[in-house]
């Protein structure tokens, strides 16, 4: 389904302008046959070099080339091998004259060179491992954190009889693709499969390089092997030394994924042999990838879309390329639909599998496309529960996923342990034992059979002590009554004192207490221990007392407030308003009413009353808003129920003291009055009046004629 549009030309050591000059090597051998001494085998041992053109250091020519072979259970030297080169110099290059949609400058140009010679060496247990030191490699290389003055090892592994009981071994053979263009942040791929002589299974992985000591190319192999890594760049290593976005395809050996920003990395491939279903030995090849600043017309989607959450998908174009003109998606399903722009964020109309396709275009006629695999069945959603008393005894995790499609399939436990990396499971419902106490994060990834796949993470707090989750620590209760102390915890029970109490061996005992007590509850959760305490205050009888009568303003309201140790209220009132069951209930009468109260705790009961007198506000009521003349007064008429009241502003009534007062402002004015009732609602009320004034007219017949 993957249609891969790259610019790859099968060159993959391609280097800068440096004085330093090894840009990549290979250390293999083939069996022969067994030596002229008994117990001996002959091997034909090969070392292929790379050099950047560029370098000013030594030529291939010139190379130095011995390998030291040391036995693999000491890596102590057993002898030194001399390899003069064979068949001369081979020059590569490359540039992007052949290549009309390629954007930018590429010109590469390296030099390989075959050094090679055979050696005898005894059979033995342990068997050899051989190497080549040297120095140096291109400088600037951008994953190590050293770049300059780099050393390389050129390693391989003849087995012996301790993992290769019986037969001989031969390297594996890499296809030859020695060299390959790949552009800054684009998709690649690379090909480093290879092909065993003896039909042994090949299984490929990215490993640590190593490194020797700066100066060490002429010098003779040392007494002890040294295998160090080289000093990798956060955030590359051996296992990833072009970034996460890149990988190996251990069946294949095919390198592919999203290339890192422009420079030079060394890369090196390990080849793990297995025959008869055992693995024996290993093989690898160091190299240096350049990475260049280029660019080409290209689609790229992933594999697989998964949409297990809705019916909307979003498709967007994972190259980065600058020079793409337009776009065209086609989305798969039963419609015609399609879309024109970049990014799209399409609703399909039913659960399925859908293959989507985008194809794109460039200048020059450059096209690009590739399609992928949409699953959309939403309702999926990963959960789980987990049950246990402390560390050291079994946790029991229970899958609480649920999926509308399909069944849940797959379960990847991370059970938060920190003192190991083992806390992990495949089983829908594990039990773990933890041997610590603290806060541990625990995730579950879920898959289900239509290929939805989610992860659910949870903080659980492991415990060094048995949790005892009692439903009250202190409480009351009367004489004449028993509590139920119901406790929701696994293990053995045992309560004191023992008296007074039933079932006091179990989760949910009864106590009827005569006098306040303290009972203790002891709970063993597999040897797991913990207690705790509840009161029990004990009262002979109680009493309820709401206090003297009360009145209040008609439509106020007014919470009834009762004296009571009593947990229980139950409410009644003489106007057949019912009464919330709550100890203050807040209430809103509109006529004189009674309020009944019955106070309970358990069996204990008391009983009292209280009566809410309702009486109205006091009444001002001001006629309109009115207008007069300038120098006019007018009588403000008023209705008042009430025992005082007040005008004001004063200054411009006539006898202020009277209810309907004579006013004569001289200019616009807000008369208030204030009411108050001193035997009855004791709230004052007001009302208002305006009274405009027109201005005074000045009459003018003109100068006298």
């Amino acid at each position: 389904m993957k249609k891969f549009f790259f610019i790859i030309v099968l060159f993959i050591f391609s280097f800068p302008a440096t004085a330093r000059h090894v840009a990549g090597g290979e250390l293999f051998y083939e069996y022969l046959g067994p030596g002229a001494a008994s117990g001996t085998s002959i091997y034909q041992i090969t070392l292929r070099l790379f050099r950047d053109c560029q370098s000013t250091g030594p030529l291939l020519e010139n190379e130095n080339v011995t390998v030291g072979i040391y036995t693999t259970n000491t890596f102590a030297l057993v002898s030194n091998l001399p390899l003069p080169i064979n068949g001369g110099v081979t020059t590569l290059t490359l540039n992007t004259s052949g290549f009309p949609c390629l954007v930018g400058s590429v010109n590469v140009c390296y030099q390989m060179a075959i050094y090679t010679a055979t050696v005898t060496l005894p059979d033995n247990v342990a068997g050899y491992t051989l190497s080549r030191t040297g120095c140096c490699r291109v400088d600037r290389i951008s994953n190590l954190s050293v770049q300059t003055s780099v050393g390389s090892n050129y390693v391989t592994k003849i087995p012996g009889s301790a993992t290769l009981a019986s037969g001989h071994n031969n390297s594996p053979q890499f296809y030859v693709r020695d060299t390959a263009l790949v552009c800054a942040n684009k998709s690649f791929k690379l090909d480093f499969g290879a092909q065993d002589k003896d039909g042994d299974v090949l299984s490929y992985s990215l490993c640590d390089a190593y490194s020797a000591p700066t100066g060490s190319q002429n010098t003779a192999p040392g007494a002890i092997l040294n295998l160090t890594p080289l000093p990798y760049a956060s955030p590359y290593n051996g296992n990833s030394p072009l970034g996460a976005k890149v990988t190996i395809n251990p069946v294949t050996g095919i390198i592919s994924g999203i290339a890192p920003a422009q420079g030079q990395y060394v890369v090196n491939v390990c080849i793990t042999e297995s025959r008869n279903g055992k693995a024996f030995t290993e093989h690898r090849k160091d190299f240096i990838l350049k990475v260049q600043n280029c660019d080409f017309i290209e689609a790229v989607l992933p594999d697989k879309i998964i949409q297990c959450k809705d019916f909307t998908v979003h498709f967007e174009n994972q190259s980065t390329s600058s020079a793409i003109t337009s776009y065209l998606w086609q989305f798969g399903d039963k419609s015609t639909n399609t879309s024109s722009d970049p990014t799209v964020n399409y609703t399909y109309a039913d659960t399925g599998r859908f293959i989507a396709t985008l194809s794109v275009t460039g200048p020059k006629g450059c096209e690009g496309s590739d399609s992928t695999m949409v699953f959309v069945y939403p309702g999926f959603k990963p959960d789980f529960t987990v049950t246990g008393s402390c560390f050291q005894n079994p946790f029991q995790f229970k899958d609480a996923s649920v999926t509308k499609y399909g069944v849940v399939d797959s379960w990847f436990w991370t059970l938060g342990d920190e003192t190991t990396d083992a806390d992990t499971s495949s089983i829908k419902n594990p039990k773990y034992t933890y041997t610590t106490a603290s806060l541990k994060n625990v995730s579950l990834v879920v898959t289900n059979s239509k290929g939805c796949i989610d992860t659910v993470h949870r903080d659980y707090l492991v415990r060094d002590k048995p949790l005892i989750q009692l439903p009250f620590k202190d409480t009351l209760i009367c004489s004449i009554d028993s509590l139920r102390i119901p406790i929701l915890s696994p293990g053995v029970f045992s309560w004191l004192p023992n008296k007074n109490i039933l079932f006091a061996n179990t989760s949910n005992p009864v106590v009827f207490p005569k006098d306040t007590a303290h009972y203790i509850v002891s709970v063993n959760d597999n040897g797991c221990i913990n207690s705790d305490t509840v009161t029990v205050n004990v009262l002979p009888f109680i009493k309820v007392k709401l206090g003297k009568d009360s009145l209040i303003c008609k439509t106020d309201t007014i919470r009834l407030h009762p004296v009571s140790d009593a947990l229980g209220y139950q409410w009644t009132s003489s106007s057949g308003v019912a009464v919330n069951s709550e100890k203050y209930p807040l209430v809103q009468p509109l006529v004189n009413t009674k309020y009944y109260v019955i106070a309970n705790l358990g069996r204990c009961q008391d009983r009292d009353s209280v009566t809410v007198r309702v009486v109205p506000y006091p009444l001002a009521v001001t006629g309109p808003d009115t207008t007069i003349c300038y120098g006019s007064r007018i009588q403000l008429r008023t209705t008042v129920v009430a025992d005082k009241y007040t005008w004001s502003p004063s200054a411009s009534l006539v006898n202020a003291n009277v209810v309907s007062p004579i006013a004569g402002p001289t200019k616009s004015t807000v008369y208030i009055i204030r009411v108050l009732d001193t035997s009855g609602c004791l709230k004052p009320v007001s009302d208002t009046i305006v009274v405009n004034v027109a201005p005074k007219v000045v009459a003018y017949a003109g100068r006298d004629t």
